[in-house]
C-alpha cells in the first residue's frame, strides 16, 4: 500500500505543477536519485550528468555512435607534437543571464574547473598548463604533454561552461542557482523532492527546443518510477529494470528506448590493501579460480532475463577498442579447482564481497554466490549502502566488491582511474610497472591502431592478474509515454532533450 500511496502523492504534485503551468508543456522525468550540487566543477553523479543535459551544454558532444560532435564549440585542432589544442567556439551564445560566450568566458570556464577549491574536474584536465584567448571565438589549451583523451573530456563536465558573471558572485553558492548556455535554465530546486527548468528563449540553438518546462523528480523505487509513468503522472523514466521490460512493452501507451552503456558491472578484487592478506589478495591463481567460476551469460540471463551484454574488459565488445584477441573465457569448475591447488589454498576460502545496495547489484551477487561455491569459494556477502561501500574500498576494508561504472567514451576514461598504481579510484591497489607505462603510453598518442596495440598489452596484464573482474555491460533502458516525439538513446545513458515533443 505504501508505494500506492507514493505513487499518488508524487502524481498529485505533478498534476499541480501541470495546473500551475496551464497551456505550457511540461516534460516530466523521473529519476534513479536525488542529483548531487548542480555545478559542473563540483558534481560528481551520473544522475547529476541526466539533470546538465538539458541545463549545461558542453564544448562537445557525441552521437549514436560515439562520434564527438560540436556543441558549444564548432572545431578542434591538435599541433604536431599534440601539446596544443585550438578550439574554435560557436558565435553568438549566451549564457542564461545573457552574457556572452566568448573565449574570455570559456577561458574562465576551464580555469575554474582547474583551480576551484575541490573541483572534480580537475584531475580531468591534469594535462592543461594554461589555456590563452587566441580571438573573441577562439582558445588555446596549452598542454603539459600530449593528452589524446582531452577532446573526449570536454564531451562531458569538464566541458561545460558556467557564466563567469553569475560564478564569481555566487563563489562556491553556484549550484544552488547555476547558470550555464544550456536549452533550459535553472528556476528552482527544492531537495529530494524535485529540480525545475524552464526553456531559455535565447538558446543557440532554440529552433530545435519545443517543451516548455522540465521537471525532475526524484523517485528512488523503481516499481513506484514506473506506475508513476504508466498512470500518466511521469513522461519518462530512467533506469527501468530488465525485470520489468517485458510489462513495459506490453503496454501500448508506452515505448523503450536502450543502448548497451559504455561503462561496465565488475568485481573489485582488494590486492594492496587487504589486511587480512586472504588468499585473493596473495594469489593470481585464486583470483584466476574465482573469474572461472563465473558464468557470465547465466547471470544475464538469470538476473537480467538476457537484456545486457556479458564481457570481460573494461569496455564492452561492441566497443571499436575491445581486444577480441581475449574473449570471455568460459566457466570451468574444474580448472578453478586445479589453480586453488596449485595455489596450495585448501576450500573453502572465505571472501569478504562487499555489495551495493539495490535489487540487480544483490541479484547478480547471489549468482555469483552460488557459482563461486562450486569452485571452493565462500562468498559472504554484505550488502552496504553506496556511498560507505565507496568509503570503505578506499579504505580497504572487503576483499571483493561489486562496482558499477556508468563509463566514458574514451578507453582512457574506463582504465586509467581504476587500475594505474595510486589513481584515484584504483581501490584494488593494484601495482604493475608495465600496465603503468601501458596507460600512460596510451594517452600520448591519437593514431587508434596504435592505441589498441598499446590497450592490448594492458589487457593481458590485467586478465593474468585479475585486479578487476569484468562481469557485463549494462543495457540502460529508459520508458517513455507515446506522447513523447523523437527520443533516442545514446550509449552514455544521459536523456538529450533537444528535439523532443510532447503531443
Amino acid at each position: 500500500m505504501r508505494m500506492f500511496r507514493l505513487a499518488a502523492t508524487a502524481a498529485a504534485l505533478l498534476l499541480s505543477l501541470a495546473v500551475s503551468a496551464q497551456a505550457q508543456t511540461t516534460l516530466r522525468i523521473g529519476l534513479a536519485e536525488d542529483p548531487d550540487v548542480l555545478d559542473p566543477t563540483m558534481a560528481r553523479t551520473y544522475v547529476g550528468r541526466i539533470v546538465f543535459a538539458a541545463l549545461c551544454d558542453k564544448l562537445f558532444d557525441i552521437d549514436e555512435k560515439l562520434n564527438i560532435v560540436p556543441q558549444l564549440a564548432l572545431s578542434h585542432e591538435t599541433s604536431a607534437d599534440g601539446k596544443e589544442v585550438t578550439i574554435k567556439l560557436r558565435p553568438g551564445v549566451k549564457f542564461q543571464d545573457g552574457e556572452p560566450l566568448d573565449a574570455e568566458a570559456a577561458k574562465f570556464s576551464l580555469e575554474r574547473h582547474l583551480t576551484f577549491p575541490g573541483s572534480f574536474r580537475k584531475p580531468e584536465l591534469a594535462s592543461v598548463d594554461h589555456v590563452d584567448v587566441v580571438d573573441p571565438l577562439t582558445i588555446k589549451l596549452v598542454l603539459k604533454a600530449p593528452f589524446s583523451p582531452l577532446i573526449a573530456q570536454l564531451t562531458d563536465r569538464a566541458g561545460m561552461m558556467v557564466s563567469p558573471k553569475a560564478a564569481k558572485a555566487a563563489g562556491d553558492k553556484f549550484g544552488l542557482h547555476p547558470v550555464c548556455a544550456g536549452p533550459y535554465k535553472f528556476v528552482e530546486r527544492v531537495q529530494q523532492d524535485r529540480i525545475v527548468l524552464e526553456k531559455f528563449t535565447d538558446y543557440w540553438n532554440k529552433d530545435n527546443v519545443f517543451i516548455d518546462r522540465v521537471v525532475y523528480l526524484p523517485i528512488v523505487d523503481a516499481t513506484v518510477r514506473l506506475a508513476n509513468l504508466k498512470s500518466g503522472g511521469l513522461d519518462l523514466i530512467e533506469r527501468v529494470l530488465a525485470t520489468d521490460l517485458k510489462d513495459v512493452r506490453a503496454d501500448s501507451r508506452l515505448k523503450v528506448s536502450t543502448a548497451i552503456e559504455l561503462g561496465y558491472q565488475g568485481i573489485t578484487l582488494n590486492i594492496g590493501k587487504d589486511k587480512a592478506k586472504g588468499p585473493l589478495s596473495q594469489s593470481a591463481k585464486v583470483r584466476q579460480a574465482l573469474d572461472l567460476s563465473i558464468d557470465r551469460e547465466a547471470i544475464n540471463q538469470v538476473v537480467f532475463n538476457g537484456e545486457f551484454k556479458p564481457g570481460n574488459q573494461w569496455i564492452s565488445p561492441d566497443h571499436p577498442y575491445y581486444q577480441k584477441e581475449f574473449p570471455i573465457r568460459p566457466r570451468d569448475v574444474a580448472k578453478a579447482k586445479a589453480l586453488l591447488k596449485e595455489a596450495g589454498i585448501t576450500p573453502p576460502v572465505s571472501v569478504d564481497f562487499m555489495v551495493p545496495k539495490g535489487p540487480e547489484a544483490e541479484g547478480t551477487a547471489q549468482v555469483v554466490q552460488s557459482m563461486a561455491a562450486e569452485a571452493g569459494f565462500d562468498m559472504k556477502i554484505r550488502v552496504t549502502e553506496f556511498a560507505t561501500s565507496l568509503k570503505q574500498a578506499e579504505a580497504g576494508e572487503y576483499q571483493a566488491f561489486l562496482l558499477a561504472w556508468s563509463g566514458r567514451i574514451d578507453p582512457d576514461g574506463n582504465s586509467y582511474v581504476f587500475l594505474h598504481k595510486d589513481a584515484p579510484q584504483n581501490y584494488s591497489a593494484w601495482a604493475n610497472p608495465d600496465a603503468d607505462k601501458a596507460l600512460d603510453d596510451a594517452r600520448l598518442t591519437t593514431d587508434m591502431a596504435q592505441r589498441k596495440a598499446i590497450y592490448a598489452r594492458l589487457t593481458k596484464l590485467e586478465q593474468e592478474d585479475e585486479p578487476l573482474l569484468y562481469i557485463y555491460h549494462r543495457r540502460i533502458i529508459i520508458a517513455h509515454t507515446t506522447k513523447l516525439d523523437g527520443y533516442k538513446q545514446m550509449p552514455d545513458g544521459l536523456v538529450r532533450v533537444v528535439g523532443l515533443k510532447l503531443k
